[in-house]
């Protein structure tokens, strides 16, 4: 891997006052691609990608939402879209000029209400991976559920690969555990715990109401700028339907279907996510 420009560990500080860890790859004076993980992911989620994208001359910056991995968790123990697409915008406004968003189910949520309910334009492209408004309530639960199946952690880290096996059982079970110490923290009493606020899983579930689809569909009728969807073919979460859908409500937005990736597209097909990606980034940012 080519040697790229790196800032590890960089805090954001948003209004309320929580503090948000990303990381930067590539340096600030280029375009800027703004990378939003999925619930109950960390901002290490995005593998390569961010890399390749550095290397082809831009700064990729991947973030840890409130309440995941290095962030602070909630003051008030709650979480709503709305607080997320807050954070955003004021992450957004420390940044230089209009990044592009790039965003996977929570954070691609955050960013679709972030760019349709803004007054004044506040990014220059627009990624959703495996998200829009209309998702499959089957997939959701399963993504809720394994998000709450082990609140009292983990006794070691094989027994979290596990369990991350039966969720994923497409994926070839690594050799190594040691890569899933990124997403989990060790807790007081010696046991390993997922690396978010447990009091997430309640702010996922409010994710899916009627009240909040009809939101997201009215801030996608609102975005005009260059907008890219792109599904894991074999996804429970967004199917064709709902792409389809989402095409209706931004009838410009491109689509792209990987069909070897699951929900986690990223980490599922990272090559077949990271090609198409940069080259919608390079048409429409660029």
């Amino acid at each position: 891997m080519d040697q790229v420009f790196s800032a590890p560990g960089r805090r954001f500080t948003t209004r309320g006052g929580v503090s948000l860890v990303a990381d930067i790859v590539g340096p600030l004076d280029r375009p800027v691609v703004v990378f939003l993980h999925g619930g109950g992911q960390t901002r290490q989620s995005w593998g390569g990608a961010t890399h390749e994208m550095a290397r082809a001359g831009l700064c990729a910056i991947t973030l840890d939402l409130r309440g995941h991995g290095e962030s602070d968790w909630s003051p008030d123990g709650h979480y709503d879209l709305a607080t997320f697409k807050d954070d955003l915008l004021d992450v957004l406004g420390q940044l230089p000029g209009r990044p592009s968003l790039v965003g996977a189910s929570l954070g691609g949520l955050a960013s679709l209400l972030a760019v349709g309910t803004s007054e004044a334009p506040i990014a220059s492209a627009l990624v959703l991976v495996d998200v829009a408004p209309q998702i499959e309530a089957e997939g959701g639960q399963e993504v809720r559920n394994f998000m709450g199946a082990n609140p009292h952690g983990f006794a070691s880290l094989e027994e979290a690969a596990e369990a991350v096996a039966a969720y994923l059982p497409h994926r070839p079970r690594p050799r190594n555990t040691d890569g899933l110490r990124r997403n989990l923290r060790r807790g007081k009493d010696g046991r390993w715990y997922w690396h978010w606020d447990p009091g997430l899983i309640q702010g996922e579930g409010r994710l899916n109401s009627t009240l909040m689809r009809e939101r997201l569909e009215d801030a996608a009728r609102a975005i005009h700028i260059p907008t890219l969807l792109v599904r894991g073919g074999r996804s429970r979460v967004l199917s064709m339907d709902g792409a389809k859908a989402f095409q209706a409500l931004i009838p410009h937005a491109e689509f792209v279907n990987i069909a070897e990736a699951d929900h986690m597209v990223a980490g599922d097909a990272n090559d077949a996510f990271s090609a198409p990606l940069l080259a919608f980034l390079r048409r429409a940012a660029l």
